[in-house]
Formats: structure tokens, C-alpha cells, sequence
């Protein structure tokens, strides 16, 4: 899974060494727009040129010269005067073409393009050099023209908002990749030709807002297919002085408040049964709130421990729904003590749509707003066995398997970024049917098994009743013992130490085989062997699972309880330095042991198990059916020839 950990911030001074050059840049500049001679031109990097209805010369647009300046001044001509609304929309355009402009110097710091260039204006470029110094070229257009777009459509998101304007801008396609200079001169040269639709300040905010967002995503699609914006993609921008923060060619949004979160919250003693689930819904929710803001990383994550993705499956009605309560809860709880936006999301079985790409469309905008840097993230996706079909089964629709390769691009792909801000539950009763590759994303289990014990059922039985039942049918022998055996910390433990010993018949059976082979498994070399017979008798049992293994055994190895003292003010640990934080968790760290290993490869094993042999007697139950019913057919088929 690759890391994005470069962080790079943006300097005022490096952003205001271009203020005046942009500002002569909006008062007058000069373009030619791009024109394209039939549909498969293509300009000298291989990307195809984009089309424009302007004046042609010999197959050549024309330059022309033009000021962004008058063409918004000309909305309000009438006055005199600029209004305030123009004079604030311009200067958050040269505010995006200079943080664009900073960003693009950067990049050429960052790559062979700095010294290219150097050799350029030496004109001792070879013809090798010569080529890829376009293609660097070409890629620093590209992040100019998002980056300035991107900015404006988010500095303005809010900015004169009203439902009333209606107002569109005119649909454009210049691009001016050719250099940042040209990408910066089209861009301009487009909002001088768009605005010209402006009939108000508010219907000018609109205008530019709209078109900067569709030029942004515009260009975000552009970019999948160009080289060398590598040292781009994985850099995180962040400018100084402001919340606004570059991710590559990620759309960037304004903070998400969590007051508009609607939702039922369950109290972790409002849950019974459970008990490992819950000890780890609990200490995730606490994990996600030491992720720091400015750094966009968590101590968790450079220590590891930090769950990016796991699965809790279990019978219907053994409490999947309350357990995404109960950790939603929790962390909206925690956000509003720290003023930390907080957003959840669940996608469900209403998000897939007939129309083709929609399905897909919709699950990344579920990633993007989960894993969006500047929340704190908790993204679920309930009967993901409903949702994101296998490959394989000819009767999942196009949309269900959509979804299920977009979630396992963004929860174990090229391009993953795990920074420690969000998490993402899949929850099913029948996580057998769910794909393979796409179930082994997760990177921990969670059983989910609702009460177990007699005191569990007697708990959940006095919770439902409520004070008036407890008191008008009596405790009996619970008096003064309600919810005593549901303490989190202490039942977790005796749960994990269930599982020193496999729950599934084969996989114990092979434990009783090694170990009399080969003696009790207390080091590295023998849980390997064991772990090779473990995937000798289950196929699913893969590197993946290894290395969700040892993900969970650095979790276990933060298997703490976080005092809720960290969680009740900021300044104790949430607002803390990360040198601070880190050091806080190291002296809560757990060693790692043998005895912690062995039980997770028994947990993961015992859950490949039961998946396999579900969707085996499933699969026997179907083909026992269909041969009753061909049986049925035949001898009915039989009596009508008799």
C-alpha cells in the first residue's frame, strides 16, 4: 500500500513573489487559443488538443489581447465603479494563479524539470532532453491549470451563494497544457470570456465558481493519462496560513462541519455482547483523534496499529448496526471536544444506479469525502455482500461490480494514502459471498457474535425492559450485577486468549498436527510452518493475509486502553505536538509476543475457514435444489407422456 507521507508547505513569501507578475497577468494579457484541424490532432506530447470556436489564420488561432480586469469590471459598467464583489473574485483568482504559479516551482525543484530548463536557456538541450523537457513542461501546465481551479472553486464555495441565481457559465475546452505560462494565460483568457454571462455580483460568483469546479475535474481526468506529475501526486500541499491543502488531483472542498450529522448514537454500555468488536470499535474511534492536522499523520500510523480498513460479519441481529452507532457516537463526541469536523458516510444498496459509470461515480465520491485530510473520517458500507458483487457471479449487475473495483483500488491500491484520519468498516451476515481480493482488503476482522454468555442476555434483556420493566418485573439474582461482565478492557482480553486455540474444527485439528510435529509454536520459525499449512489446506490463506496478520498484531500491540482523561480536553493529547504524541503511545506500548501472533493467525485463519465453507455448503445447498427440481421436472415431464 503506498504511503503518502511528503508534506510540503507553501511559504506566503513564495506565493507573494508572484503576486505581481499574475496581477499585470488579470490587467492585460495576450492568448492564442488552441485549435485543432480535425479530431485526431494531437499536440507534440501525444494529449489531444481541446476545440474552440475562434477566429482561424492558416489553421492557427489568432493571439489576441484581453484583460480579465475590464471584462469583470464590465459586469457592473453601468455603476462606474467595481463593486466589492468583483474586487474580491479577482483578487481570489490572483491569490489561485499565485499559489498555482508557487506550487509549479516546487515541482520544478522537485524534478528533472529545474535542470532542463537550465540547459534549455543554455540552448544545449539534446534532442532526448529536448523532448522530455516538453513532456515536463506539459505535466507543469497540467498542475497550473488544476491547481488555480481548483483554488478559486474552493475559496469561493460559499461566497454569494444563492439558490435564486441560476446563471450558467458557457461550456469551454481550452486547456493550454503547452507550458504553466500558456496554462496560466488560457485559464485567464477563459474566465474573460465566460463572465461576459454575469448579470449580477451574485450571478458572477456563481459563474466563476461553477466553471472553476468543472474545470478542475476536468482537468483531474486529463491528468490520469500524463506523465511525470508523479512527484505531484505524491506530495501533500499545504499553503500557509490557510486551511486550503493540495492532494495530488483530488478535488478540494471547504471542512465538512459535523453538525450536520443526523443519526441514532448507542453509548458503548449500551451495547452488550460483542466484546472483542466492541474493544476495537472503541480504540480505533480513540486511534482517529491523535491524527494531526498540519502534518496529516497519525502516531498510529508511523508506529503502526492504525486499522484503515476492517470487516465485522455475524448472524443477523447480533448487533452490526449498533456497533457503527456506538463508534459514530464516540467520535462525534470526541470532534466536538477537540473542534474537529467529523463526517460519516454509509454507502448503500440506493447508491447503485442502471446508468452506466453512475455506481462507480458515486462509491469514489463516498472515498473522497471519507478520506478528505482535513476530517476526521468514518466510512461504512453495510451488506457490502448486496453492494460489491464478486467478478465472478454472472448475475451481479454492471453497477455492483463497479463499486467493488473502486473499493479495492482505494482501500489497497496504487495509489492508497493511509494517513491516520478515517477508517472504513464493510459489514455483512454473509461475507462468503463478498469477492475474495476485495474481502482480503480488509485489513482486520471482527467477528461480530451479539451476546454470548448467560450474564450478556440478562444484561440485554434488563437494557430493553428499561428502568420501568427492571422495576416492575424485578432483577432477581441480577440485583446489583447489571452490565458488571461488560467491561471492555476486561472481556476483550478473555476473548483474545479464546483464540490461542483455532474455533474452527480443521484449523485446530492442523494446530494438534504442527505442534505435534514440530513442538509448541513460540517462535517466528515455526508459526511460519504453521502458517504454510494453514494455506496448503485453505488456498485463500495468501501473502495478503500475512500481512493483515502482522497489521493486527501491531494493533495488538497498541492494545492499551487510551485513558478517556486524553479525551476529555484537546490540550491533554489531541492538540499535542506529534513528537508528543508519539512519545505518549510508546509508553503504552505493548511488546510484541509469539502468543499475540499465534492468536491472530488463528483468528484470521478460523474467518478464511468459515467464509470458504459457507460458500461451500452454499454452493451444495444451490446444486442439491436444482437437481430436486430437474428430478421434479423429469418424473412430472414422465406423467404427462404416460
Amino acid at each position: 500500500m503506498a504511503e503518502n507521507t511528503s508534506l510540503m508547505e507553501i511559504k506566503r513569501s513564495e506565493i507573494e513573489s508572484f503576486v505581481s507578475s499574475v496581477t499585470d497577468a488579470l490587467k492585460k494579457s495576450r492568448y492564442a487559443p488552441a485549435v485543432a484541424t480535425s479530431a485526431s490532432s494531437h499536440d507534440v506530447v501525444g494529449r489531444r488538443r481541446s476545440f474552440s470556436m475562434n477566429p482561424v489564420q492558416n489553421g492557427v488561432g489568432v493571439a489576441s489581447e484581453f484583460s480579465l480586469v475590464d471584462a469583470i469590471h464590465a459586469v457592473s459598467a453601468d455603476d462606474g465603479l467595481p463593486t466589492a464583489a468583483e474586487i474580491h473574485i479577482l483578487r481570489e483568482i490572483r491569490e489561485g494563479v499565485s499559489i498555482a504559479r508557487a506550487v509549479v516551482e516546487l515541482f520544478q525543484k522537485t524534478t528533472e524539470l529545474g535542470r532542463l530548463k537550465a540547459l534549455n536557456s543554455a540552448t544545449r538541450l539534446t534532442q532526448e532532453q529536448r523532448d522530455a523537457f516538453c513532456e515536463y513542461q506539459y505535466a507543469a501546465g497540467v498542475i497550473m491549470s488544476f491547481v488555480a481551479a481548483s483554488y478559486v472553486a474552493w475559496s469561493l464555495a460559499d461566497y454569494l451563494a444563492d439558490p435564486a441565481v441560476v446563471d450558467e457559465a458557457p461550456e469551454s475546452c481550452e486547456f493550454g497544457f503547452t507550458n504553466p505560462i500558456a496554462a496560466q494565460d488560457a485559464f485567464l483568457w477563459e474566465l474573460s470570456t465566460i463572465v461576459k454571462a454575469a448579470r449580477s455580483d451574485a450571478s458572477l460568483a456563481k459563474i466563476v465558481r461553477d466553471f472553476c469546479a468543472k474545470r478542475s475535474k476536468a482537468v483531474s481526468l486529463t491528468s490520469a493519462g500524463t506523465r511525470l506529475v508523479e512527484a505531484f501526486v505524491s506530495a501533500n500541499y499545504r499553503v500557509e496560513g490557510s486551511e486550503f491543502s493540495i492532494n495530488g488531483f483530488a478535488p478540494s472542498e471547504r471542512k465538512v462541519s459535523s453538525a450536520s450529522l443526523s443519526m441514532t448514537f448507542k453509548k458503548p454500555e449500551e451495547v452488550v455482547g460483542n466484546h472483542l468488536a466492541k474493544s476495537q470499535c472503541n480504540r480505533l474511534a480513540k486511534m482517529l483523534m491523535a491524527y494531526d492536522f498540519k502534518l496529516q499523520t497519525s502516531p498510529f500510523v508511523e508506529l503502526g496499529g492504525h486499522i484503515f480498513t476492517f470487516m465485522g460479519d455475524g448472524f443477523p441481529g447480533t448487533g452490526k448496526t449498533t456497533l457503527i452507532q456506538m463508534m459514530a457516537g464516540l467520535l462525534n463526541d470526541y470532534c466536538q471536544v477537540a473542534g474537529y469536523p467529523f463526517v460519516y458516510r454509509n454507502f448503500g444498496v440506493h447508491e447503485i444506479s442502471e446508468y452506466q459509470g453512475r455506481s462507480g461515480q458515486n462509491c469514489q465520491a463516498f472515498i473522497t469525502a471519507v478520506t478528505d485530510p482535513r476530517v476526521i473520517g468514518f466510512g461504512t458500507v453495510d451488506d457490502i455482500d448486496l453492494i460489491a458483487a464478486s467478478r465472478d457471479d454472472a448475475h451481479a449487475s454492471n453497477g455492483q461490480k463497479e463499486v467493488t473495483s473502486v473499493l479495492m483500488d482505494a482501500w489497497a491500491g496504487p495509489g492508497t494514502v493511509v494517513r491516520g484520519n478515517c477508517t472504513f468498516g464493510a459489514f455483512s451476515n454473509y461475507p462468503e459471498k463478498v469477492d475474495d481480493a476485495l474481502r482480503q482488503r480488509a485489513g482486520a476482522r471482527f467477528l461480530i457474535d451479539g451476546p454470548q454468555t448467560t450474564e450478556d442476555y440478562i444484561d440485554l434483556l434488563a437494557l430493553l425492559a428499561g428502568q420501568s420493566g427492571q422495576k416492575a418485573l424485578g432483577l432477581g439474582d441480577a440485583e446489583g450485577k447489571l452490565f458488571a461482565t461488560q467491561n471492555i478492557q476486561a472481556a476483550a482480553e478473555k476473548s483474545y486468549a479464546k483464540h490461542s486455540r483455532p474455533q474452527e474444527a480443521k484449523i485446530a485439528n492442523l494446530l494438534d498436527q504442527v505442534t505435534g510435529e514440530i513442538g509448541e509454536l513460540d517462535n517466528l520459525h515455526k508459526i511460519g510452518v504453521y502458517m504454510k499449512r494453514i494455506q496448503e489446506l485453505e488456498p485463500r490463506f495468501t501473502g495478503r493475509a500475512i500481512k493483515n496478520i502482522m497489521d493486527s498484531v501491531n494493533t495488538r500491540c497498541m492494545d492499551f486502553e487510551i485513558p478517556n482523561e486524553w479525551m476529555e480536553k484537546p490540550e491533554t493529547f489531541m492538540h499535542r505536538s506529534m513528537p508528543d504524541k508519539i512519545s505518549m503511545v510508546r509508553e503504552l506500548m505493548k511488546p510484541m509476543t509469539a502468543e499475540m501472533v499465534l492468536q491472530e493467525v488463528n483468528r484470521y485463519a478460523d474467518s478464511e475457514v468459515r467464509y470458504s465453507d459457507k460458500s461451500f455448503d452454499k454452493a451444495v445447498e444451490n446444486a442439491v435444489q436444482d437437481a430436486k427440481v430437474r428430478a421434479a421436472a423429469v418424473e412430472k415431464l414422465g406423467r404427462g407422456h404416460a
